[in-house]
This record gives structure tokens, C-alpha cells and sequence, in this order.
């Protein structure tokens, strides 16, 4: 998740996704922070250089979580309330092949997301599809052992879709599907669809996995934020004469003001608001992303479109572009931080 917070928000925003669990995040400690653009993410994390799981919620969704439960540093839950209706959302991140049986065993007391689900599902009708990827693994198994002991379902297995929209995972020559979303049986008609996302590079191998639910959400009636005339404008000369015209104009061609304070107010803020503007309302950026510009954007936009190349054609001249592109994105943001950094400490300086 360092440094890709923003990155992850824009995904978020541009595939409409509200709720969103994050894996493999390496951030240390048990917090909620704002990552941008009214999108908030909680998450657990005890080594920042392995696990580490978390949840991110769209602004609406925050306003409504009632428990947020850390397991583990592959386990957490989060509990909504959404119309009157419990949602329990939940981000796991099981051991991957090679780690100590210790280890698979104390997570899978705790839960399991991982393995290889694999096509067809004879015998596991009541919990799976028959739309999976490649044969089935034993952690494969574990999670549709899973699903029974829950009454659960694989949603993934059950969405007719192209293999390339059914792959969460890839790298080389090597695909296959070990991402999942679960829900209750009793749920799977209120998912309209559920595919993999191809063409996003926040990942490098990994791929998002999306349903689409019918629960309506209950929106709570926000006090509206107060739009400010922009006075600051004055500091500006060319402002400040534009303001004094106007002003003088502003009475009906008048020059002097009328003698009644409260319409000579009301003019004043009248000819502010048209001449200088208001602002829009709208929350603050987050402070941690407050360095973002246009030029950070546009290269994670051609970044995005390299992979989305390269997924599509695996040649070694694609693979160098998306690797370029991805070097030079780190250097645009740490230059986009230093530079607001440089400005920021500049204004320190004076008065």
C-alpha cells in the first residue's frame, strides 16, 4: 500500500467499486486513515515487510460501520449496517505455498481464503459452480470445505466469463485463480455478476476481483457544507482592483455606499461572490495525498495502459515499456512530494 493509496482510490472511483479488501498491504499497526477522495481505509498490520490485511469503504459506508474486528494480520472483519441489514465484510489472506504447516494450520483456525478452486463441482453443488480455473489444489479444497461448514458460496465459480476474466492471478507463463468472494447461499441472488478487473497495474500480479450486490444503502442526510466566498483572492493587485470596480458599480452606479450597513454588507458579499468565486464545498484533500497533481496522474494513466498492453501481448518490448513506466511513476511522485515539500517549507519561512 505504500505510496499507493491515491493510485488505489482512482481504480475505486473509475470502476464504481465501493467496498473494497486489500491483502499483502506491509503497513504496521491497527488504524484508519483517509487515502483520498472521501474513501477510508481500515487495516492491521504487525511487520511492514509481510501480511498485513484491510478494508477500504467509500465515505457513505463509513458513516454506517458498527464493529471493525482484527483477528490477525490476515484476518479482519468489518460489520455494517446497510437498510436495516447486517453486512459483514471480510479480508483474509492465507498462507501461500512454502510457508511452515504452523503457520497454515493457526490461519485456518481463524479462516481461509486462499488455494485453488479449480472447474467443476461435482460432489460441491450446494457451495460451488462449475466455473472455475485449471484443477483444483488442496488448499483449493480447504476453501470449499469452507464454504460447507458455512453455507457459503464461491461466488467467482458461478459467472459465465472469458478465462481471461476469471484469472486473479499472474505472472510469466504461470495463471490460475486463488482470489474469492464468499457469501452466504442464501445471498447469491442478490449478486448480479462478478468478474476479475484485467488492465489495472496498482497490482503487479494480482488481480481485482469485483461482484455487483443489490443491497440498496441507507444514505443519511448530511448537513450541507458551507460554499466560502474566496476573499483570499485579494492578496492578488490585479484581483483587488476588479473587486474595487465592481463594487463601486455594484449600487446602481452609485459611488458612495448606502448608508444602511446591512444592505452595504449584503452588496460587499454579493460583488465577492461574483468576482471573486466561492469554493465548492467539498471536504479538504486528505493530507496524505495532498501532494498529487496532474502530472502524477496522467503517468499512472499511461502506466496503467502499458500493462493493460503487455497483459494483452507478452513481449519482451511491452514488458520494458510497463517496466519504464513503472520507474519513472515512483520518480514523478517522489519529485511531486519533494516539490510540494520545497513549498511548503519556503512558506514556513515567512511571516
Amino acid at each position: 500500500m505504500t505510496g499507493k493509496g491515491r493510485e488505489l482510490v482512482d481504480m475505486m472511483e473509475r470502476r464504481k467499486v465501493d467496498i473494497l479488501c486489500v491483502q499483502e498491504t506491509r503497513w504496521k499497526g491497527s488504524k484508519a486513515r483517509s487515502i483520498g477522495a472521501g474513501f477510508k481505509l481500515f487495516y492491521y498490520g504487525v511487520d511492514s515487510k509481510r501480511n498485513g490485511v484491510g478494508v477500504v469503504l467509500k465515505d457513505e459506508f463509513v458513516r454506517n460501520v458498527l464493529e471493525v474486528k482484527r483477528v490477525s494480520d490476515r484476518v479482519m472483519s468489518l460489520k455494517l449496517q446497510t437498510e436495516g441489514v447486517m453486512l459483514n465484510v471480510l479480508s483474509g489472506y492465507a498462507p501461500q505455498v512454502g510457508c511452515e504447516l504452523e503457520e497454515k494450520e493457526r490461519f485456518w483456525s481463524e479462516l481461509d481464503f486462499n488455494g485453488h478452486g479449480g472447474e467443476g463441482n461435482t460432489g460441491d453443488e450446494e457451495v460451488m459452480g462449475k466455473l472455475g480455473v485449471k484443477e483444483r489444489n488442496l488448499e483449493g479444497q480447504m476453501v470449499v470445505d469452507f464454504a460447507k461448514r458455512m453455507d457459503m458460496a464461491v461466488v467467482n465459480s458461478y459467472f459465465q466469463k472469458r478465462e481471461e476474466h476469471r484469472v486473479t492471478y499472474k505472472s510469466g507463463g504461470r495463471s490460475t485463480q486463488v482470489d474469492y468472494i464468499l457469501c452466504r447461499r442464501g445471498h447469491l441472488k442478490e449478486i448480479s455478476d462478478c468478474k476479475v478487473v484485467v488492465g489495472e497495474s496498482v497490482a503487479r500480479q494480482h488481480r481485482m476481483v469485483v461482484c455487483r450486490m443489490t443491497l440498496m444503502v441507507c444514505k443519511k442526510k448530511t448537513s450541507e457544507i458551507e460554499k466560502k466566498t474566496k476573499w483570499w483572492k485579494l492578496k492578488k493587485e490585479e484581483c483587488c482592483a476588479e473587486f474595487r470596480q465592481k463594487l463601486r458599480q455594484a449600487p446602481g452606479g452609485q459611488v458612495v455606499l448606502p448608508d444602511d450597513w446591512e444592505t452595504t454588507a449584503e452588496v460587499i458579499r454579493e460583488t465577492g461572490r461574483k468576482v471573486l468565486g466561492v469554493s465548492s464545498g467539498r471536504r479538504k484533500e486528505d493530507k496524505e495525498t495532498w501532494w498529487w497533481n496532474e502530472e502524477v496522474q496522467d503517468s499512472i494513466q499511461r502506466k496503467r495502459l502499458a500493462k493493460k498492453k503487455w497483459d494483452m501481448d507478452r513481449t519482451e518490448e511491452n514488458r520494458q515499456e510497463y517496466k519504464e513506466l513503472q520507474r519513472r511513476v515512483k520518480r514523478e511522485v517522489s519529485n511531486a512530494k519533494q516539490k510540494a515539500y520545497d513549498e511548503l517549507y519556503t512558506r514556513l519561512d515567512t511571516r
